[in-house]
């Protein structure tokens, strides 16, 4: 028996291994997300939570929805269910800096008058001079309570309306500074107890940093840019698809209690122990002071420290030191009196603008930077601020040289609020005038696509995108250049050996081998091996068909969908320029329309390539740049043929396609993986869509569907399973 409980030990069952795990990946998360103090690496950690995946894949029965697994986020929800507070969650009065205006007019003292009234009442109520108040940060963030029942996180809730809120906890469990699980680390005694309840209330709000970093992602994208880091965080919050907030960069920091059963917390200090004890990270730094000169000194303090907090604050939080002194002073009928939120003036400085430079991104987004005349605010000096696209300069009516109020919004991005006054005769400004139509790094064609604002280069040879373009061009579904990801396309533009995808045919096993990954102080290699490899995937490359290279070429609205559409009508490359079905397909207008349709009708284009698509190849493969990267092509020997033309689908051969024509939708779980299903389907003459309309002839079903196997039944589309889709094959 010993010998087989050994066996036993050293081999865990997958129930003991995924608690192993999950154990494992929140203690890290902890040390990670709310210490700052990681113990192993991004990969140690990445090879822990796909072990943790794969054994929750192999065990459904041993599901955990506070798994940490879960952080990348679930399934998409239906919409938000609302939750009743255990305890009102109200809001706490707002007391004013005044600015110099405002207490001139209404006679206060000073700009602090508000907060020391405030005081005077604590003083009042309690009937003592000195009176204990803790102070605290503002967060400019969502504020959410988080109820936890026996240590676990049972759910998360929004503010709402004080009494019920919307249910986020899908979207809440996704941020990995939220313990999901408590447990004390260290325990305060032997004989501590994780709470029977505990809610705790904080903000949900973004880093400057990271806030910075995802609106210049979404700038990069052509997307509109969130105003500042709290509409961003909201905006997170209200996405229905959990994984989409999964990929936000949301913080959480607590500062107050709700509903509690545990060991007796008797003052404000107490309470911000227990959280440092259950590792739910809290706001930082909380001071204490005794009486009105101390807590004013306080406030000046933190509003000269919250600069270097690295997120965005608009004021001080007050409150009364003792949780009993609290219970006498009491409430009203919506905020507690025992609490004041003391709101700073925003600090804005006017300046002048005295040009705007025009900078191209790594995806080809054009975006405007105005150039100022410097100026000191919040700190430090500002002589730039984004303008973002065309749309903000319009909405603005900003000109050059204008003078403008300019703050950091969120404290930390410089943002022009508005124009003060323009100078004399100055003309709106357009960003498409001002570099002449043309990108300003390649002076290849821009366009602004519809129902997006940024205006984008649409140059595949572009050198500001070179890095992006590589990328993408190497990618699977593109060419397939196997070694050929982000870091070495960085180091063969870094180095100046590539400055387009093309410059990758010219590449020598020399220069590959030598190339060097790292820096120069730490050089890394590439090596004769991986050479070889690349080498060898660019000579496969020359062969690929047609609709890998116009994937690969990276056009704007030219998916792998819409690239086979067109190899399907095309059958090379080089007549796409002058190609009369694009042609017609822009002519689409009500005086034409009917003709068009006799014209089109029996190539029965799919949805995938439609006038604004063909508007976009025409335009770049009609341009000058266009018309070079053919010829450089051709130079290299590269003339990519079709492996689907079939243009009249009408005129095929049903024994050998017997689903050309037919457009499919695929949807939920089939017995393959769905790109085998896709290629499997195109390679019998039929097309895949990503969507269902009225022109889709079938949708394939596998386990699951919802919202395509919902349209289709709407539509009056054919639902297949998979023994349908094998008669049809069949040509039965």
């Amino acid at each position: 028996m010993a010998e087989l409980d050994l066996f036993s030990q050293s081999f865990p069952t997958p129930a003991s291994r995924i608690a192993e795990l999950r154990a494992s990946l929140a203690h890290h998360n902890s040390l990670y997300y709310t210490q700052a103090a990681p113990e192993i690496s991004d990969a140690d950690y990445d090879a822990l939570f796909r072990e943790l995946e794969q054994l929750e894949a192999k065990h459904p029965e041993l599901h955990d929805p506070n798994s940490p697994s879960l952080r990348v986020g679930g399934a998409p929800i239906e919409g938000f269910q609302q939750i009743q507070h255990a305890v009102p969650m109200l809001s706490i009065d707002d007391v004013f800096e005044l600015s110099a205006e405002a207490v001139e007019k209404s006679g206060a003292s000073c700009p602090e008058h508000e907060l020391i009234e405030f005081y005077k009442r604590l003083q009042k109520n309690l009937k003592r001079d000195a009176v204990s108040v803790t102070l605290e940060p503002k967060i400019d963030g969502v504020a959410v309570s988080l109820l936890y029942r026996d240590g676990k996180l049972a759910y998360a809730a929004t503010r709402g309306d004080g009494q019920t809120g919307d249910d986020v906890t899908h979207n809440v469990r996704t941020i990995r500074s939220i313990p999901l699980e408590l447990k004390f680390s260290p325990a305060p005694d032997p004989t501590s107890t994780i709470p029977s309840l505990l809610e705790v209330r904080g903000e949900i709000f973004m880093h400057h940093a990271a806030f910075a970093a995802l609106n210049a992602e979404r700038d990069e994208a052509g997307l509109s840019t969130f105003a500042n880091p709290r509409n961003s965080a909201a905006g997170s919050l209200k996405q229905l698809d959990p994984k989409i907030v999964a990929q936000r960069p949301l913080a959480f920091l607590a500062h107050g209690l709700g509903a509690y059963e545990g060991a007796p917390l008797e003052t404000e200090h107490q309470f911000h122990q227990l959280l440092v004890h259950l590792g739910i990270p809290q706001n930082q730094p909380i001071l204490t002071a005794h009486d009105l000169d101390g807590m004013l000194a306080a406030v000046a303090q933190l509003d000269r420290d919250r600069h270097s907090l690295g997120y965005g604050t608009d004021g001080v939080v007050i409150k009364v030191l003792s949780r009993a002194e609290r219970t006498t002073l009491g409430f009203t009928s919506r905020a507690p009196r025992w609490a004041a939120a003391y709101k700073f003036l925003p600090e804005q400085q006017e300046t002048t603008l005295n040009s705007i430079l025009i900078q191209v991104g790594r995806t080809g987004v054009l975006t405007p930077v105005a150039e100022l005349t410097p100026v000191l605010i919040s700190g430090s000096t500002v002589s730039r601020a984004t303008l973002h696209n065309q749309d903000e300069i319009t909405k603005k009516d900003i000109r050059l040289g204008a003078t403008v109020l300019i703050e950091k919004a969120g404290e930390i991005i410089p943002a022009i609020v508005k124009v003060i006054r323009h100078v004399p005769d100055a003309r709106p400004f357009s960003l498409y005038d001002s570099v002449g139509g043309k990108c300003p790094s390649c002076a290849g064609p821009i366009t602004q696509e519809v129902g997006f604002v940024a205006w984008r280069c649409t140059n595949f040879e572009c050198p500001a995108q070179a890095v992006t373009h590589i990328t993408h061009f190497a990618s699977r579904k593109a060419l397939d250049l196997d070694g050929l990801g982000e870091t070495v396309a960085e180091a063969l533009v870094r180095h100046g050996h590539c400055r387009t995808p093309l410059d990758l045919f010219t590449l020598t096993e020399d220069i590959l081998a030598n190339l060097n990954l790292g820096t120069d102080e730490a050089p890394r290699r590439f090596g004769e091996k991986n050479s070889a490899k690349i080498l060898a995937a660019l000579h496969a490359a020359k062969s690929k068909p047609l609709h890998r290279w116009l994937y690969a070429m990276g056009i704007r609205q030219l998916g792998e969908s819409a690239a086979k559409e067109l190899s399907r009508l095309h059958h090379t490359l080089s007549e796409i320029p002058d190609s009369p079905i694009l042609t017609e397909l822009l002519r689409d207008t009500r005086a034409t329309a009917k003709k068009q349709n006799e014209i089109l009708a029996p190539y029965q284009i799919s949805g995938e390539v439609g006038p604004a698509v063909a508007e976009t190849i025409l335009t770049f493969f009609q341009s000058q740049v266009g018309s070079q990267v053919i010829a450089r092509l051709l130079t290299l020997g590269i003339s990519p043929v079709s492996e689907n033309y079939l243009p009249r689908p009408a005129e095929a051969d049903l024994s050998a396609l017997p689903l050309a024509g037919k457009t499919f939708v695929i949807t939920g779980t089939l017995s393959i993986d769905r790109d085998e299903m896709k290629a499997l389907i195109e390679s019998k003459g039929g097309k895949v869509s990503g969507s269902v309309s009225a022109k889709t002839h079938y949708v394939l079903a596998g386990e699951g569907g919802g919202s395509k196997r919902d349209k289709a039944e709407k539509l009056g589309v054919t639902l297949l399973d998979e023994a349908a889709l094998h008669l049809l094959l069949a040509g039965q």
